[in-house]
C-alpha cells in the first residue's frame, strides 16, 4: 500500500504550493506510547536513547508528562510535517511551515505544556467568540493574533504565498535553514529556525525502528 511517505519518495505529490504545520502540544497522554516514565520512553530508543534523552529532557529535570505530550505531538503530527516539508521543497514548490503555541492565560493551566490540537482554528478563521471551551471575552491581543493569522491564510489561499498585507514576514521554507513562523505560548508571532529540530532528527532516525516506539493505536 503507497503511503504519504512512499508516494513522496517517489515524487508523486502535487505540484503545489504548500502550508503545514501543527500545535505545540497536539494531545498528550498514551496515545502513541504505553511508557508509565521517561526512562521507560527513553529505553525504547535503542541505541538513540542518550540523543532522544538530549533533545527531550537535556537537564534532566523535565516532567514526564511534558515528555510525553511533546514526544506524541512529534510523533504524530510534527516530523511528519517536517517531512513533508521536505519532500515538496525538493519537488521545487515553495513551502511555509508553522507551529501554533498560544494558550489563553485562562487556560494555561489545565494546557501547561502548550497548544493542544486544535486551538489555531479559530484564529485561522477569526472566529474567537465560537471557540471550544471557557475562554472569555477574547482580549485584544487576541484578536490581532486572529486577525494576522487569518490574513496569512487567506493571502496563501489566493497566491500560494501568506506574506503580504504588512504581516509580519513568513520565511520561505528551507531544509538547511528550516526555518518556521512560531506563534509563542504569549501569542507573539516570530520567524525563527525551527525550534524542535534536535527532537525531529532524533524521531527521523528512530522511525526506522517505529515498532518499538509506537506501541499504542495504529496511527
Amino acid at each position: 500500500m503507497e503511503t504519504a511517505e512512499t508516494a513522496y519518495q517517489a515524487g508523486r505529490q502535487a505540484k503545489v504550493p504548500l502550508m503545514i504545520g501543527s500545535s505545540s502540544a497536539e494531545i498528550g497522554g498514551g496515545f502513541i506510547n504505553a511508557s508509565q516514565t521517561k526512562e521507560e520512553l527513553f529505553s525504547q530508543f535503542g541505541e538513540l536513547e542518550a540523543e532522544a534523552k538530549a533533545a527531550y529532557d537535556p537537564d534532566g529535570n523535565k516532567e514526564f508528562n511534558e515528555v510525553l505530550t511533546k514526544f506524541t505531538t512529534d510523533w504524530g503530527w510534527g516530523e511528519p510535517a517536517r517531512m513533508s516539508a521536505r519532500a515538496f521543497v525538493e519537488e521545487d514548490q515553495p513551502v511555509y511551515v508553522w507551529q501554533f503555541g498560544y494558550v489563553p492565560p485562562a487556560a494555561r493551566e489545565r494546557s501547561p505544556y502548550g497548544a493542544g490540537h486544535g486551538s489555531e482554528t479559530s484564529f485561522v478563521f477569526n472566529t474567537l467568540n465560537a471557540r471550544w471551551g471557557a475562554q472569555g471575552e477574547p482580549t485584544e491581543e487576541e484578536k490581532e493574533l486572529a486577525r494576522i493569522m487569518n490574513n496569512y491564510w487567506v493571502n496563501f489561499a489566493k497566491r500560494g504565498n501568506p506574506n503580504g498585507n504588512n504581516l509580519p514576514e513568513w520565511p520561505q521554507y528551507d531544509i538547511q535553514k528550516a526555518g518556521i513562523l512560531d506563534i509563542t505560548l504569549d501569542g507573539k508571532v516570530t520567524s525563527t529556525p525551527d525550534p524542535r529540530k534536535a527532537r525531529f532528527d532524533v524521531l527521523e532516525k528512530a522511525f526506522k525502528n517505529r515498532t518499538r516506539l509506537q506501541t499504542r493505536l495504529g496511527f
